[in-house]
């Protein structure tokens, strides 16, 4: 039974059963204590939570997951990856664990014919939690599993939690006897890789607080009824119906393997340490398609380093395969055709995603390259120490800054005959990780700081939100915290959080900046709004400062925004839609929305691009803007089904959650996109759109900032009145300018060049003299001196290797030379070969000369350079260098 069945089959089952089937959410997790979507029912936390009404009291999904812990052991065992996909059915309060228990027994053994997986019953083992009576009960007594197969295991393995604060439960696992040849008997508690674990039924019904590790957590109470997530590993169920030893050698992953394969000669099953390599490519270039397809895209923190360190694992083992150019596109296509039947939406995008990953395969080989040449010269300096250890924070260096994974540098290493110091290298790695799960700690504040504003979406409901219609209205204060801390009343000059039951502000959310404002109240008191915010679904959260008398909760209220800011970032957010359609227009689909920022009279847009967007085409875009704004087209808000804004074609923004019924915003027959933020009524209203440029924000992105309405004429006015400037001092018409400018720095350009050449020149001249003035030292010849300040370092060099190069006869010669630039002394010495065979070298002298006069230097054993703080000290550098010349020579 292929994959894409097996999905297809499970929603069936369920949907028949009561459930209402809802679409896979985008990996990128609605919670900030989550990079990536780990489990299938991280989309239903909030429901579990009771911080929101579920869709249905019934609930089924097939939700795509990514968890990288132990990514260093993926390829290295069968059982370990990075993407799988979590087959689920919830309850939301209806059934509990026998309801649970007989569908779970019900899909897996009824017959193929009946819409099961047709399993064998006596092959399967059951596990419940410690002291969990009632679930041992049910599959002995209800289902009549027999006693010997049901196992009672601890809080390690059946008891469930995402491993941050949020819901939890004890567990009932469901396990597949795979037979003799997987190892000895005694079921899963004694041998878990015979036993495999199938499907895992949770029972939620409490709710964790902080703590390390999968036992050491508090349990904070009861969530607010009792439900039932379940998750069962498509893949691990693919492996048992397909007949094959693992994961890797299911359809969906196999496929991926053989192009490998193909594209390298190596054949799988041949070595341990190719297979493991071809399981690393396997695993990650379909996480990397998830990961992209979701529009993540690769950078150097959070899930973007998730993405950028998956797809170059992956490049790297290719070519310890073997493979010698690009490989990407094809491993991309082949998970793309393979994924593609259970998420179409892959085929669709396969443009962009090919762009954003052919753009971070270019880069890695880059850095490949650069990484390559660092480690060679960090060899060099290791061996001509007299070393064999290559230190640990080079290690680190080249993990950290070029991407390369410990195990390239150690087999890089490796051939140049040189070990690593691992244990530095991994130190500096811990203690990049201590911080960085400081940080996360910091981030997981942790439900119970929620709390309070759930109280009060329970006893007040959510907050209406009236900003779209009016910028001002009356309301009632239904929650009131002083400093973090609930509270009935609050007096002038304190810091407050305020929640109406209804509210003109908008909370910041979808790139639109909050609202600000006043609410006032009848007694005289006055809150200053500086920020709004939505901490739980559907609660607006007022934040400010009391400016004037009393507060209280329950008092009326009247809630003002500022409606000059509202109309100024109102026109920003109407400006981004624009520009991501001509975008769009300009570029194709592989330019979607990355992420946005909409400011009063400015915005930004990130989109995605391969490469830099040429000026000509940046200008195209602006002009057909404008263009847009002079048509004076209306700008609608409609809300209807998420199917039916598919159905219109809708722009949809990557990482963006959106329910069932979605708010879509049309500009004329220009632009239809899902937003939820506010927007001007006409494009007219605009006035006009001056893009400033575009950067680079990361691999494959791009950033527009630009200015809108009367912002965007000041720029626009500000730039006449340069150009009128510069038409004054160059006595032209403005389109004349840039050839003038062109010419004039064009002829400065070359006049600096003569000068440099006169320069050079006069120092080079001095080269005879100086040959002449030559010491003998021991039989050395000593060429010591001062050239006129000003000389910068290249001429110096050029003159210090001129004088070494004249002196004749094979004499053993050493050229100091000194001079001054900036107030700084600076010096360059080298030596010749029959110098250094003398014990002169180059390096030596300079470190000598240099700490005389206050600084540092270093270089070749030939030719060195270095320079300090202290120009006076000239002649006693000079001193200096004589000294140890005699004494060495």
């Amino acid at each position: 039974m292929e994959s894409a069945e097996i999905r297809r089959r499970w929603l069936s089952f369920f949907e028949e059963r009561g459930h209402t089937a809802v679409p896979s959410a985008s990996l990128i997790a609605d919670d900030p204590t989550l990079l990536l979507v780990p489990a299938g029912m991280v989309p239903f936390k909030p429901y579990f939570l009771g911080e929101v009404k579920p869709p249905a009291p019934r609930v089924t999904s097939v939700q795509k997951c990514v968890r990288t812990p132990d990514i260093e052991e993926v390829g290295k065992t069968t059982r370990h990856g990075t993407f799988f996909q979590m087959c689920g059915n919830f309850s939301f309060g209806d059934y509990f664990k026998e309801g649970a228990i007989q569908l779970a027994w019900e899909a897996l053994t009824n017959s193929v014919e009946d819409g099961g997986y047709g399993l064998d019953p006596e092959k399967l083992w059951i596990t419940v939690y410690l002291d969990d009576d009632e679930a041992e009960a049910i599959w002995r007594d209800k289902i009549g599993v027999p006693a010997e197969r049901i196992q009672r295991l601890g809080k390690k393995d059946n008891f469930w939690s995402m491993g941050v604060p949020g819901p939890c439960g004890p567990c009932s696992e469901i396990n597949y006897d795979r037979g003799p040849e997987f190892g000895v008997e005694g079921g899963p508690a004694v041998n878990d890789e015979r036993y495999v674990e199938i499907w895992n039924l949770v029972f939620m019904q409490y709710e964790r607080g902080a703590g390390d590790g999968k036992e050491d957590f508090p349990i904070l109470g009861d969530l607010p009824s009792k439900n039932i997530d379940t998750g069962l590993g498509l893949e691990r169920l693919a492996m048992i119906l397909q007949g094959v030893q693992n994961m890797y050698e299911t359809d969906t992953l196999r496929v991926v393997m053989d192009k490998a394969t193909e594209l390298t000669g190596v054949r799988y099953g041949a070595e341990n340490s190719t297979d493991v390599s071809l399981r690393v490519v396997a695993d990650h270039i379909r996480t990397s398609v998830m990961l992209i397809g979701d529009g993540v895209t690769p950078g150097n923190e959070g899930r973007g380093y998730v993405l950028r360190r998956i797809m170059r694992r992956a490049i790297r083992n290719m070519r310890l395969l073997g493979a010698t150019g690009t490989v990407v596109k094809d491993l991309i296509d082949v998970v793309i055709d393979t994924m593609g039947q259970q998420y179409p939406e892959l085929i669709t995008d396969r443009k962009r995603i090919e762009t954003v990953a052919l753009a971070e395969e270019a880069a890695f080989l880059k850095a490949l390259k650069g990484g390559t040449n660092i480690l060679e010269t960090a060899v060099t300096e290791t061996k001509a120490a007299g070393g064999q250890v290559l230190a640990g924070d080079k290690a680190f260096l080249l993990h950290d800054t070029w991407g390369f994974p410990i195990d390239l540098t150690l087999e890089m290493a490796a051939e140049q005959g040189l070990s690593v110091d691992e244990d530095g290298f991994r130190r500096l790695m811990q203690e990049q990780r201590d911080k960085a799960k400081a940080d996360a700690r910091a981030k997981k504040t942790g439900h119970a700081d929620l709390s309070a504003y759930r109280e009060v979406a329970d006893t007040a409901g959510a907050t209406e939100f009236t900003g779209y219609a009016s910028l001002a209205g009356e309301s009632t204060i239904v929650g009131l915290l002083v400093d973090g801390v609930p509270s009935p009343a609050a007096t002038e000059g304190d810091e407050v959080e305020v929640v109406l039951d209804r509210t003109p502000f908008y909370a910041e959310g979808g790139g639109q900046l909050a609202d600000t404002g006043r609410i006032r109240l009848d007694t005289g008191a006055v809150i200053e709004v500086r920020d709004v915010q939505k901490p739980v679904p559907g609660v607006h959260v007022h934040k400010g400062v009391v400016q004037v008398g009393e507060v209280t909760v329950g008092a009326p209220v009247f809630a003002s925004i500022d409606a000059t800011r509202r109309r100024a970032i109102a026109r920003a957010h109407s400006a981004t839609h624009l520009t991501h359609q001509a975008l769009r227009d300009a570029l194709g689909p592989t330019a979607a929305q990355a992420g946005s920022e909409n400011s009063p009279g400015r915005f930004r847009f990130d989109f995605g691009s391969p490469a830099a967007v040429p000026g000509t085409v940046l200008t195209d875009v602006e002009q057909r803007i404008n263009e847009v704004l002079s048509r004076e087209l209306d700008v609608q808000a409609e809300v209807m089904s998420i199917d039916e804004a598919k159905k219109q074609g809708a722009i949809a923004e990557f990482g963006e959650k959106y329910g069932e019924r979605v708010r879509v915003v049309t500009i004329g027959d220009f632009s239809k996109e899902l937003c939820g933020g506010t927007h001007v009524g006409n494009t007219a209203q605009l006035g006009l759109v001056k893009l400033l440029g575009e950067s680079s924000i990361g691999s494959g992105v791009r950033r527009i900032e630009a200015l809108v309405g009367v912002d965007a004429y000041n720029f626009l006015a500000k730039e006449h009145t340069v150009v009128a400037q510069l038409q004054e001092l160059v006595k032209g018409r403005p389109e004349e300018l840039p050839e003038k400018i062109a010419g004039m720095l064009g002829k400065l350009k070359d006049a600096e060049k003569e000068i440099e050449k006169f320069r050079a020149e006069k120092v080079l001249a001095a080269a005879a003299g100086l040959v002449e003035s030559a010491k003998d030292v021991r039989g050395v010849a000593l060429v010591t001196g001062q050239v006129p300040d000003g000389t910068s370092a290249d001429d110096l060099r050029k003159l210090v290797l001129d004088v070494r190069g004249r002196i004749q006869g094979g004499r053993p010669a050493v050229v100091a030379l000194f001079t001054t630039a900036n107030g700084r002394p600076f010096t360059v010495i080298a030596t010749n070969e029959a110098a250094r065979e003398r014990g002169l070298k180059a390096g030596d002298l300079v470190r000598t000369a240099a700490k005389t006069l206050g600084g540092g230097g270093g270089g070749k054993p030939d030719v060195a350079q270095g320079g300090g703080t202290n120009p006076a000290a000239i002649g006693d550098a000079v001193a200096a260098v004589e000294r140890l010349v005699t004494e060495t020579a």
